[in-house]
């Protein structure tokens, strides 16, 4: 490698550090102070770096908010798909998947509540994040559910609308518990039994449609 080419990793390397310690300075102020609250001075003192140092990487605070978020996501993704064992029964999967998802929200419950509560009422970017967000975990919902194992547990795959029901469901559950004060693991043995009653051999997405009593509710 050149000696302009070494210059040139370096001064990427640098700017991925910035960028990592200004993340970090916004999720540690959203833990002290919460997302409405913070400030870019917040950010860039918490990061121990300058403001013209955060404006070369994001045009404003919900740009920063909206890299944290993907990047905090698309980590939980990949724990929860690394968590699960595709030759388990498949009831030991969900458990494997709900548990993960607890413990991920667990760790960080702060950003996952922001995550929840404030992005709905954000920008268009922050829009956009929350509809790629969900189409991401419904895609790893639909991945993990399409292995020989479950096709003998259900007739078809798992729908985009069943999901979504289960991902808002777990979602609501944890931001409730989050601003409740409570533990979000204190919730895993309902979570699991939710999920699975969801994804089981009885919850087929037509037959929850034929229901009489879904039909009477939807006429």
């Amino acid at each position: 490698m050149r000696h302009g080419d070494h210059a040139k990793a370096g001064a990427s390397g640098d700017q991925g550090d910035f960028r990592l310690r200004l993340l970090d300075g916004l999720a540690a102020s959203i833990v002290e102070e919460g997302y409405r609250r913070t400030t870019v001075a917040d950010i860039v003192r918490r990061a121990r770096t300058s403001r013209r140092t955060f404006y070369e990487h994001f045009s404003d605070k919900e740009a920063c908010f909206v890299a944290l978020l993907t990047d905090a996501n698309a980590q939980m993704i990949r724990q929860i798909s690394a968590a699960v064992d595709r030759d388990a029964p498949w009831t030991s999967q969900v458990r494997q998947a709900v548990e993960a998802w607890i413990a991920c929200a667990q760790a960080q419950p702060a950003i996952t509540l922001s995550w929840i509560r404030e992005v709905p009422s954000l920008g268009a970017a922050a829009r956009r994040l929350q509809r790629d967000t969900m189409e991401a975990f419904v895609t790893m919902i639909q991945t993990l559910c399409d292995t020989e194992a479950w096709r003998v547990v259900r007739a078809e795959p798992v729908s985009r609308q069943l999901a979504i029901i289960l991902l808002g469901g777990l979602r609501e559950l944890t931001a409730t518990t989050v601003e409740d004060g409570g533990r979000i693991s204190d919730n895993t043995e309902f979570a699991v039994a939710a999920c699975i009653a969801l994804l089981g051999p009885a919850s087929s997405d037509q037959s929850l449609i034929a229901d009489p009593w879904v039909l009477s509710r939807i006429e």
